[in-house]
Order: C-alpha cells, then sequence, then structure tokens
C-alpha cells in the first residue's frame, strides 16, 4: 500500500493553516508551543512536495527528514561484562 515513506518538518509562523496543509501528506505531528508540524509523504515526491510548502507565505522553513538515510542496525554492539553478572544472580 505504501512505498518509502519519509518526512518533512515544516516550521509555521501560525498555526492556524494546519488544516490546508493536510492536502501536501499525513501529518503525523504539530508543535503549539514551537509551532512546526511533520508532514510523511512518499520519498519519490519529497521534492516537488518541498517546493510547494517552501513557497507558501504562511512557511518559514522546511526541511526533510533524514531518517531514511541513518543506519539503525549497529554492529559490536557486545553487552557490559558488569551487566551480565548481575543477570546471573538467580533463584
Amino acid at each position: 500500500m505504501f512505498g518509502q515513506r519519509q518526512g518533512i518538518i515544516v516550521y509555521l509562523h501560525s498555526l492556524k493553516h494546519i488544516k490546508s496543509m493536510r492536502r501536501f501528506g499525513n501529518i503525523h505531528y504539530v508543535s503549539k508551543r514551537l509551532k512546526y508540524m511533520v508532514i510523511y509523504n512518499d520519498m519519490e515526491n519529497i521534492d516537488s512536495i518541498i517546493g510547494k510548502i517552501r513557497a507558501l507565505p504562511y512557511v518559514k522553513q522546511v526541511e526533510p527528514s533524514y531518517k531514511p538515510y541513518l543506519k539503525l542496525e549497529y554492529e559490536n554492539s557486545n553487552p557490559d561484562k558488569a551487566k551480565e553478572y548481575d543477570y546471573k544472580i538467580g533463584l
């Protein structure tokens, strides 16, 4: 159903335009205090959507999320020796 997704962080001047931002993707989070929102959309359309959002007069700044490009699997994650002994104190 969904392809690869990527978030877009949009900083706004005011929050009254949040409903009109629904047309650009799925709204995941809105911060009322810091006046930003996170929108998710397909990675194929990200560049064109960022261009459209930047052209809006009530938008301060637009940044793409870099999570799809980060390596989330870690190598050489050996457990701590001190913790191993704590778990072996058995009944």
